[in-house]
């Protein structure tokens, strides 16, 4: 993948540009990776998500370090958000705290378009590129949990979402 990326560090005010065409598709989970932490010196990580209807995303987790934004660019996407479950639609803005348990799937009527955002910025690329090695018998999923403090993916139950 050759790009026109510009990194961003703390000493810099160059801007970081992405072109679709160069953005890297892990098509098992329907994600497109835009931007990671070491990309944008920490200060953020992109990707975009599609899910066909009745997809589920990832199970309930939570982040130590970082709010997670959703931006529906369309469709609609069922979020659980700490106590409640919210469905959002496009052009619709929802803000995961750190320490939030969230989970989101698309619902069976409906797909789903989203623009997810970290920040600050974790490691996501390597975490999506492992679940997508997982969705291809490649990888183990026991290895997702050997990683949650890496990638500050944190699985736990959540009644509400079953």
């Amino acid at each position: 993948m050759t790009t026109e990326a510009v990194t961003i560090d703390d000493a810099s005010d160059r801007a970081l540009l992405v072109r679709y065409d160069e953005t890297e598709l892990l098509e098992t989970l329907g994600v497109r990776l835009y931007a990671d932490h070491d990309m944008t010196g920490g200060k953020m990580s992109a990707n975009r998500t599609l899910l066909a209807a009745g997809t589920d995303g990832p199970p309930p987790h939570y982040h130590t370090t970082s709010a997670e934004l959703f931006y529906m660019l369309d469709g609609r996407l069922r979020v659980l958000a700490g106590e409640e479950v919210v469905t959002i639609g496009s052009g619709d803005f929802l803000l995961i705290p750190p320490n939030t348990t969230h989970a989101w799937a698309a619902p069976a009527d409906a797909s789903a378009d989203v623009l997810i955002v970290f920040t600050p910025g974790i490691e996501r690329f390597e975490y999506f590129r492992l679940v997508d090695r997982i969705r291809q018998g490649k990888a183990s999923p026991e290895e997702v949990l050997d990683t949650m403090e890496r990638f500050d993916n944190h699985f736990v139950d959540s009644p509400l979402w079953r």
